[in-house]
């Protein structure tokens, strides 16, 4: 296997008022092409920071996040932005679906904006609905839909574009036990079948069992992998 995901002493701080205070205290981590790891650790570890940093969602402070080789503390905001495009899935704890747009809608607006160009996607969009037991709702829009259902259309969302890797935020967290279930199988069958990446922060212990690998966190730092 090969590292398609590693920080080197990654550190970031907030601003507040004329305090710098710091949420991650030099992070250093190396993943592997096909690995499923899980994030775990107490609230404020700094987890979350984490997860966003390694989308390009936020800039570091200092240190490096180098995906598939490219360094993203280096690159160009354009830049960094065409990354997250081509190579990274998020699914957040909060669906952000469209509200106007049905569950197909969404997915055909995902593709629209990973693939760009007009390219056509390699993937097949009733699949991955079928996959995820949603093949019946493709025309409901998500007030229509239980809060389970809106989650595994975020999840079809992050996954449209087979991204190299998945970052998952708390993707059960507010899901009953039978749409954990669905979630993680589905998470599963991206990780063996198609040999995606999966980040996934999470509290739960049942979830974090499906994983290969589980890094712990506290106070900022890795205590351990």
């Amino acid at each position: 296997m090969s590292t398609i995901l590693k920080t080197e002493d990654l550190k970031k701080s907030y601003k507040i008022g004329k305090l710098d205070v710091p949420a991650l205290r030099g992070i250093s981590l190396d993943v592997e092409e096909g690995e499923f790891v899980a994030i775990m650790g107490p609230s404020g570890c700094g987890k979350s920071t984490l997860l966003h940093l390694l989308g390009g969602l936020l800039s570091p402070t200092s240190g490096s996040i180098i995906i598939d080789g490219e360094d993203l503390a280096k690159v160009s905001d354009a830049q960094r932005t065409d990354i997250r495009r081509r190579k990274i899935g998020f699914v957040f704890q909060r669906f952000n679906l469209f509200p106007t747009l049905t569950a197909e809608g969404n997915l055909k607006l995902a593709e629209k904006i990973h693939l760009g160009n007009g390219a056509k996607s390699n993937v097949n969009r009733r699949e991955i609905l079928k996959m995820l037991k949603l093949e019946d709702k493709m025309h409901h829009k998500p007030l229509e839909l239980s809060g389970g259902e809106q989650q595994r259309v975020a999840l079809a969302r992050a996954v449209i574009n087979r991204p190299a890797i998945i970052l998952a935020d708390e993707p059960t967290g507010n899901l009953d036990t039978e749409n954990s279930e669905i979630v993680l199988e589905m998470f599963k069958e991206l990780n063996e079948k198609y040999n995606q990446t999966i980040i996934m922060i999470t509290h739960n212990p049942e979830a974090a069992a499906v994983c290969s690998r589980i890094i712990r966190m506290r106070d900022g730092h890795v205590v351990d992998q």
